[in-house]
């Protein structure tokens, strides 16, 4: 989420910029490269929340975090390599005020001579048939590997990577040969064929991957570098060269035919920033926001691409295609876990991104509950009869009011933010009027956001739900209405926390002359922090709910938390607040209640078993590499994800419904079969949702304390 200043912000700015760092015609330095570097100091040392101070130590945490970027896999440089620049650990703060790219250069040049080093041991290693039956052990996660000694150790642990690519490769075909179809054509089937199709398959990926790793311009590899150094102020703090600002915001679906999800290039990897709500991959509830996409394949039977070392702009072209065709992704995701994922493209449903609600049974038959689906602060500007979700969220309370429910829960469960003007006003529908969220500059006093309409909306029982992936706008929302006393929070251990707000400026504009150099690219900068009127940070603590519900990362760190040098939890003096709309009674005695059930519901008790299971499978990342155990692992790992996604395809909230004028209004649309059919899969989804059960037990529970 994005929350954008006053437009004159940027030309204040870039004019005070102008004038302290290039009084009239030129930087000291001619190269291009020296002026990016300084346009960059000084935007940050002038802007930044958290300026930091450029000496040794910042200097060796940004020698490290580049050499994590420059080989996250581990794969090319040895500590031989390393040692070369080792000698830059504590003078990368001066390389950067003064411009130089010494530091740089060097580290592209020893980059580029161990990838033709490696490319000759993958052709090597793979133009001979793998011995499964010995017990080689391959560690998967690279963050547990050091960097190897030498070019002797390197190449082991290439023939160990390679071996468990073609082993997984194996266990694809065998899998594909046991459903294939008979009449299909005929597909190698002996255990050497099948390992010696693996392995050709392996060579070509590595040498297409190779060549696009090859062509990598020195503008791109500058880019990652400037990264490094602006991630140390806070993982939000991004370089965009031109390229790369298309990147940044990028719409796989957009208006076209595709998955609709959002990219970001990573290092070596693909990252989904964001999943587009309304959206093929946000209908299927598998692809979320922060998985890194690994390869696609194109159908059933389409080769695997590895997307390893490829730009977003490259991966998209891979992914988009025309509505009704298949692809197929390999996705690690947060846990660690790597994940198949089929996705069939579409158009994407805009519909989808607004506000719904619905009427659910309660624990009695006297109580109807409201149910308001909230999966993003949306706004739009653009246009006059633009919608904005303050007022589409008072529509449904109006309507949800006209059916007399007994109280409203709204769900904000993967809702990453958007519009602080609507989140401000939507809070004000549940109390009086008063202070909502502060806004805080470094430098600055805070800015306090009130709800200044005295009206209340809606006067009732009120609970949110939330998640690990509820961000931003939504941890305002909740985090006002917890301080207040107003609603019940439920949802998993935190929010996300993320409590910054972000802004985007143009460098071009931040200096005149040097034609030649431009386009110089963008720097989006954390200028802000949110804070609570109680006066503690959503930043990375986030909201912790009133009552925890468990989910599949309940043991896992999620979040803010887990980015490389996120800001930290900070507090302000808090604000005085209010409010008599709605008093919580017993909320200690409704919070024990829900605990007890979870503790005896089956379901629950099936997810704390799935996340303890994610939980080991992060710690034991190391794998066996003989084929009748991995046939075992794959097997196992396999019926557990089976068993957990069966456990969850029973009604267990059945009186889901629509609004009566809702529902007309549907029949009678133009489109009414594919709104129909939405409305169809939205319900369905509402009716399994063992959270939403536990929520409307501890509506009631909140009822009956009356």
């Amino acid at each position: 989420m994005k929350f954008r200043g006053p437009i004159f912000l940027s030309v204040v700015v870039a004019g005070f910029l102008l004038v302290a760092f290039y009084p009239r015609k030129a930087a000291e330095s001619a190269e291009k490269d020296a002026v990016l570097m300084k346009l960059l100091v000084s935007f940050l040392n002038e802007l930044h929340f958290d300026p930091k101070t450029m000496d040794d130590t910042f200097s060796e945490k940004f020698y490290t975090l580049y050499l994590e970027s420059l080989d996250p896999s581990k794969r090319f440089l040895t500590q031989e390599d390393t040692k070369k620049l080792e000698t830059y650990r504590l003078k990368l703060d001066d390389a950067i005020n003064s411009g130089s790219s010494e530091f740089f250069d060097l580290s592209v040049s020893i980059t580029e001579a161990a990838l033709q080093k490696t490319q000759g041991y993958y052709r090597d290693i793979l133009a001979q048939p793998f011995d499964f039956n010995v017990n080689d052990v391959y560690e998967t996660d690279p963050e547990k590997r050091p960097f190897a000694k030498n070019d002797t150790e390197l190449k082991e642990m290439w023939r160990k990577m390679l071996k468990y690519e073609t082993l997984a490769r194996i266990m694809d075909k065998e899998e594909g040969l046991k459903s294939a179809k008979s009449g299909e054509e005929a597909a190698p089937s002996t255990p050497e064929a099948i390992e010696a199709e693996a392995r050709k398959a392996l060579l070509k990926s590595y040498d297409d991957w190779f060549n696009r790793l090859t062509k990598t311009k020195r503008s791109d590899r500058l880019s990652m570098y400037l990264n490094s150094f602006t991630h140390l102020y806070d993982p939000h703090t991004d370089f965009l060269e031109p390229a790369d600002k298309q990147d940044f915001d990028l719409n796989i679906s957009g208006r076209l035919e595709g998955i609709g999800a959002r990219l970001q290039t990573v290092g070596d990897y693909t990252k989904v920033s964001e999943v587009v709500v309304g959206g093929p991959a946000w209908k299927g509830k598998e692809l979320q926001e922060n998985d890194l996409i690994l390869k696609a394949a194109q159908g059933d039977n389409g080769e695997w691409l590895d997307f390893t070392g490829m730009l977003s702009n490259e991966v998209v072209s891979h992914i988009r295609g025309k509505k009704g065709t298949k692809v197929r992704l390999l996705v690690k995701k947060v846990d660690g876990s790597t994940k198949e994922i089929t996705i069939i493209r579409d158009v994407v449903e805009f519909e989808e991104s607004y506000v719904k609600s619905l009427i659910l049974d309660g624990s009695t038959p006297e109580e109807k509950i409201g149910y308001v689906y909230l999966p993003k602060f949306y706004a739009d500007f653009q246009r006059a009869d633009g919608r904005f979700c303050a007022p589409d969220v008072a529509k449904e309370l109006e309507k949800l009011k006209s059916e007399n429910v007994s109280g409203v829960i709204i769900d904000l469960r993967n809702n990453g933010g958007g519009s602080l003007n609507d989140v401000v006003k939507m809070s004000g529908f549940f109390i009086e009027s008063g202070p909502i969220v502060q806004v805080k500059s470094r430098t600055a006093q805070a800015e306090v956001n009130y709800d200044r309409n005295p009206a209340v909306q809606y006067g009732g029982p009120l609970v949110i739900m939330v998640n690990s992936f509820s961000a931003s706008a939504s941890e305002i929302l909740a985090a006002a209405l917890q301080d207040y006393g107003r609603a019940i929070i439920v949802g998993s251990k935190s929010t996300y926390g993320k409590g910054t707000v972000q802004r985007v400026f143009s460098l071009d504009q931040a200096i005149s002359g040097y034609d030649e150099y431009k386009p110089l690219g963008d720097i989006k900068i954390t200028l802000q922090k949110f804070y609570r009127i109680n006066g503690g940070s959503t930043q990375l603590r986030g909201v912790t709910p009133d009552i925890v519900l468990p989910d599949t990362y309940h043991y896992l760190p999620v979040g803010e938390r887990e980015e490389d040098y996120p800001l930290n939890w900070t507090e302000i003096a808090p604000v005085s607040y209010s409010q008599n709309a709605y008093k919580i009674k017993n909320l200690e005695e409704i919070k024990r209640r829900s605990k007890a059930r979870i503790e005896q519901d089956p379901g629950f008790q099936k997810v704390l078993g799935q996340a303890k299971y994610i939980e080991a499978e992060r710690k034991n990342s190391a794998v066996m590499l003989n084929i009748d155990q991995f046939r075992k692992d794959e097997a196992a790992e396999e019926k557990m994800a089976g068993d957990f996604r069966n456990a969850f395809k029973e009604v267990v909230n059945k009186g889901v419904r629509n609004i009566s004028v809702d529902e007309q209004k549907m029949k009678a649309s133009p489109d009414n079969e594919k709104t129909l059919a939405r409305n169809k899969d939205f319900m369905e989804g509402v009716s399994k949702d063992i959270y939403i059960r536990e929520t409307l037990r501890i509506m009631h529970d909140m009822i009956a304390q009356k």
